[in-house]
């Protein structure tokens, strides 16, 4: 079994190296293998757990063969063997099951920094897009400042214009008043012209009465 768990053991640090250096397309790869593998997670349970019981098994092998070797006071030549063997296997597995969880977790955590650099990007761009939209809302903002800017203008003129209009209005309504003021005037004038006019008249017709009355 030793040269199995050697060659698994081996397998497993070419795993974790290829997840932790960036080679090519290899890392890829490894994810969607290790990918494929969680699917069958009931095996890998089962052969990990497997794996406990005969690493458990050799503990307590190296256990007895230590409490033996404590009673004889040594131990034999083939105890010796035994111990060194099952010591190695239950290295090599202990080390094969660390090295299975220690891909398990960086599996595990390099699928959420995947799918948090994915969300990542997705926000950038959705912050790219809110940024554009916030530069054509800033734009249209500024468009109708001097919108609102030119028709202030454009009031404050009129408004110019209508206090010129109102005062020349004032001034025309001032010069009607006094025209109409001097019309009547010129108007009273003429009637007492007229007046004046007939009363002359009457004394001229009154006169050449006079006269022929005198003359006759």
């Amino acid at each position: 079994m030793i040269p199995l768990f050697f060659l698994v053991v081996s397998g497993e640090c070419l795993v974790a190296f290829l997840l932790l250096v960036k080679i090519g397309p290899l890392r890829e790869l490894m994810m969607k293998g290790l990918d494929q593998v969680k699917m069958r997670k009931g095996t890998i349970l089962t052969i990990a757990g497997t794996i406990s019981v005969i690493l458990f098994s050799n503990f307590i092998s190296i256990v007895k063969i230590q409490n033996k070797g404590s009673k004889v006071g040594t131990m034999t030549p083939m105890d010796q063997v035994l111990w060194r063997t099952n010591l190695l296997e239950a290295t090599l597995m202990g080390f094969s099951l660390f090295l299975g969880f220690l891909i398990d977790r960086m599996h595990h955590y390099m699928r959420k920094l995947i799918k948090l650099r994915s969300s990542t990007g997705a926000s950038n761009q959705e912050v790219e897009r809110l940024e554009k939209e916030k530069m054509v809302l800033k734009e249209k903002e500024e468009k109708a400042a001097e919108e609102v800017n030119r028709l202030r203008k454009e009031i404050l003129n009129l408004t110019d214009n209508l206090k010129k209009l109102k005062l020349d209005c004032t001034e025309k309504q001032k010069q009607v008043e006094t025209a109409e003021a001097h019309v009547t005037a010129l108007q009273k004038q003429a009637e007492d012209l007229l007046l004046e006019y007939d009363r002359l008249l009457e004394d001229n017709q009154n006169l050449q009465n006079e006269a022929l009355a005198y003359r006759s």
